[in-house]
């Protein structure tokens, strides 16, 4: 059975994470640790649960589909962060990319990137839309 704790939360599902970075380099695994750490802090009640069958970390209010909120999905290169609800969030930036129906990513390449503003304010309006809020 799956682990489901409090993102950020050291335990089981803190170790399928490392799990799941094993294979990567350590610039992206530290990327994805520190992406992990920015959405800790931007949404403390979140929960999250590594699938190893799509190499994701996925964060929201519940596990259930529609309550999912993001994921932390580490490539070769970059981490991405999924935004279920990023067709229709602001991108002044045009940081935002994809082509799905409602489900677009940023990639993050660093761990500077995982903390810089434009992502931060990419997470916030993620989250407001979630809330009902709209644009941020």
């Amino acid at each position: 059975m799956p682990h489901v704790e409090r993102l950020g939360a050291p335990g089981p599902t803190a170790d399928d994470f490392e799990t799941l970075l094993q294979p990567h380099t350590p610039a992206v695994a530290e990327t994805a640790r520190a992406l992990r750490l920015v959405l800790a802090e931007a949404f403390p009640d979140a929960i999250e649960q590594v699938d190893f069958g799509n190499k994701l970390l996925a964060v929201g209010k519940s596990m259930a589909m529609r309550d999912l909120t993001f994921a932390i999905i580490p490539h070769s290169a970059h981490v991405n962060l999924q935004l279920p609800d990023g067709v229709d969030l602001p991108d002044p930036d045009g940081l935002i990319e994809g082509t799905g129906k409602r489900i677009r990513h940023v990639k993050v390449r660093s761990v500077g990137d995982a903390a810089a503003p434009w992502l931060r304010a990419v997470i916030a309006a993620q989250l407001a839309h979630r809330r009902g809020e709209g644009s941020v």
